[in-house]
Order: C-alpha cells, then sequence, then structure tokens
C-alpha cells in the first residue's frame, strides 16, 4: 500500500502544507466548538440536508436540496414514491446514525456490512444483496442528467473482494493506531481503495462517503459534521472522478500512485472549511436564534434583572408557567441567562456576553 504513496519532492511538500492548513483549523474548531452551540445546530442541520442531498445526486438522484428537506420533514416510510428518495432516506439514517454514535462504530468488517444494510434498507431492488459483499462483477460509473453514464473503471473480482477488504481494514486501522502515517492521508487511502475494490453491488459511492465522515469523526476532525465535504465533491464531480482514474489506471502495478486522488481529497476538505467558516460567520452576524415568545422573555430578563421565576411567570401572562420555564431552562443551555443561586433564592440574569444582543 505505502508504494501508492510514494510521490514527488514537491507534491509532498504540497500535501504537507495542505494537511497543516486543515489541521490548524481542527484545532481552531475545537476551541470553538461548545461556545456556540446555537449557531452549530443550524450549521449541522443545513450541512446534513447539504450531504444526503449531493452525495445521492452523484449517483444519479434528481431530488433538489430543497426537496431532500421537504421529504424529511413530512416523511412517512410506507410512503415513498421513487428510488430517489428510498437512497435519500437510507443516507439520512446512516448519516444521523454515524453522527450520534460514532464513537462505538469501528472500522470492522461487520460494522460496515450493517451501514450498508442500513443504508438500502428501504430499497426493495437491493433486498437481496444488502449488508453483503457482492457476487457480480460490478464497475465504476458516472451518472450525468437525463440518465447517461460512463464506465469509469472496472473494480475488484467478486471472488478477490472478502481477501482485499480484510487487508484494507488491517492496513487502516493499523496505521491510524501507528500514528506514523498522518490519518488524513490514511483516510484518503481507504476511500481510494473502498471504491477500487468497489466490494458491494450497489451503493458504494454513496457508503465511501459516509465512511468518510465516520473516520474523520474518529479521528478528531468533529468539524466534519458542520460543513459538507459530499457538496464540495458534487461541485467538482470530473475531477472527482478523473483522480480516481489516474490511480486506477495503473491498477495492481508498482507503477499505480495515488498523488492525484490524494491532494483532491485534501483540497475538498480545504473548500469544505472555507464554506465552513463563511456560513458560521453569516449565521453568528444573525445573533437571534430566538422565536417570539424567547425575545419577549429575554426582553423582560434584561430589563428587570435580577429576576426570578415567578417575576417572569406573573408578568408574561399569555403563556403557561410551564412553557416558560421550558424557555428559560433553553436560554440557560444556550448562555444567554445565567442562574444564580439555589432553591427559592435562585435569580436569572442575562449573560455578560449576550447583554448588547437579540
Amino acid at each position: 500500500m505505502e508504494s501508492k504513496l510514494e510521490f514527488d519532492f514537491k507534491t509532498t511538500q504540497i500535501i504537507i502544507k495542505k494537511i497543516s492548513v486543515i489541521d490548524s483549523f481542527k484545532g481552531k474548531w475545537v476551541g470553538l466548538e461548545g461556545k456556540e452551540s446555537k449557531y452549530l445546530k443550524e450549521l449541522k442541520k443545513i450541512a446534513s440536508i447539504e450531504s444526503i442531498g449531493s452525495s445521492t445526486r452523484i449517483e444519479g438522484s434528481t431530488l433538489t436540496d430543497e426537496e431532500v428537506a421537504e421529504l424529511l420533514n413530512s416523511i412517512k416510510i410506507s410512503e415513498f414514491k421513487t428510488r430517489d428518495e428510498q437512497e435519500v432516506y437510507g443516507y439520512y439514517e446512516v448519516l444521523n446514525l454515524i453522527i450520534d454514535s460514532y464513537t462505538e462504530i469501528d472500522l470492522k468488517e461487520n460494522h460496515i456490512y450493517h451501514l450498508h444494510k442500513l443504508l438500502l434498507s428501504k430499497s426493495s431492488k437491493d433486498e437481496h444483496h444488502r449488508g453483503q459483499y457482492k457476487k457480480l462483477s460490478n464497475k465504476v460509473v458516472a451518472n450525468y442528467p437525463g440518465g447517461r453514464q460512463k464506465v469509469i473503471f472496472n473494480t475488484t473480482k467478486p471472488f478477490l473482494v472478502k481477501q482485499e477488504m480484510a487487508e484494507l481494514l488491517k492496513w487502516t486501522n493499523q496505521n491510524l493506531e501507528e500514528e506514523i502515517i498522518h490519518p488524513l492521508i490514511v483516510i484518503a487511502t481507504f476511500v481510494y481503495e473502498f471504491l477500487s475494490i468497489h466490494p458491494f453491488q450497489d451503493g458504494n459511492g454513496r457508503l465511501s462517503r459516509l465512511l468518510t465522515t465516520l473516520i474523520l469523526l474518529k479521528n478528531n476532525y468533529d468539524f466534519i459534521q458542520f460543513s459538507s465535504m459530499e457538496l464540495e465533491i458534487e461541485k467538482r464531480k470530473k475531477d472527482y472522478y478523473n483522480a480516481l482514474m489516474d490511480g486506477q489506471k495503473n491498477r495492481y502495478k508498482k507503477s499505480e500512485k495515488i498523488d492525484r486522488w490524494l491532494l483532491f481529497f485534501l483540497e475538498t476538505l480545504e473548500q469544505t472549511i472555507v464554506k465552513l467558516e463563511n456560513r458560521y460567520q453569516h449565521i453568528k452576524e444573525k445573533k437571534s436564534y430566538l422565536n417570539d415568545r424567547q425575545k419577549e422573555l429575554f426582553k423582560f430578563i434584561k430589563e428587570n434583572e435580577p429576576v426570578k421565576i415567578r417575576d417572569v411567570i406573573a408578568a408574561l401572562t399569555n403563556y403557561k408557567s410551564h412553557t416558560l420555564k421550558k424557555d428559560m431552562t433553553y436560554l440557560i443551555s444556550e448562555g444567554i441567562i445565567q442562574r444564580i443561586g439555589k432553591a427559592r433564592a435562585t435569580i436569572y440574569i442575562i449573560s455578560d456576553s449576550k447583554k448588547g444582543e437579540i
């Protein structure tokens, strides 16, 4: 595997520079995350829709992000009308599982089986092969509007899949644990090899992008859940396939190199960061994520602080007491107000950082 990572001096320097930029942002993001939870919730929601929409469109779906959002907001599992809808919901389920439980999902064969089975769980057409390696040869195919397809490259023969996947998983886990090769290089290599093997009959492209998110999260690149790498791949779909083909043309030869793929992978991650920084700043400038009732509550506390909960209930008589108590809890969790004291002596004030906001 390492022979595929032997590049010329200039390429190596470019790779080092790109990794440095990404890791620098990673460190900065760790300090930011948790401080601005209300912004992160919004970022995660937007990124999820973009990831689902882009990843399924790369494989031929025609649903827009708006249609994806509408589908997921009003979903009734028994009412999927098209394969596009089935694929969208499958991606949604796996993405949510990964984001919620990535620490418990190891990079092992049985876990990959499970993710693939869940990815295709709503598609009756895929029932016979989901959650198991392919039994028939397949190809990497680029899908274009209007149904046009282009064969990108052939993949591993079915009888070799189990062996090659076992070797890939062993190499990846070992190198991520040893930390001799930088994790981003290991992750990019894993994705290239996974797509080259194409272990399942269908769903490999979508699963490769979900596994990318999984392994990045497991290696502390937490920002990936707040910005869509899939969106950046969709924007550069032609470059995506060309980078894969550049290595694949020499598959199983000593001359097989993945420098073009690695550069594409890192550049895509860099663009994901740029998008996240811009969007974060834009959302932060909007300042308020409160509904009208919560804004009224904030205004009352600001004008009358310190206040007690009974003061709030007595003043805002248009609302039920339990609703106001829930709002108070929410404002505390968002760092907008502070609670001081205990029991009957408890008072509430506006957090210093929010004095001039909302």
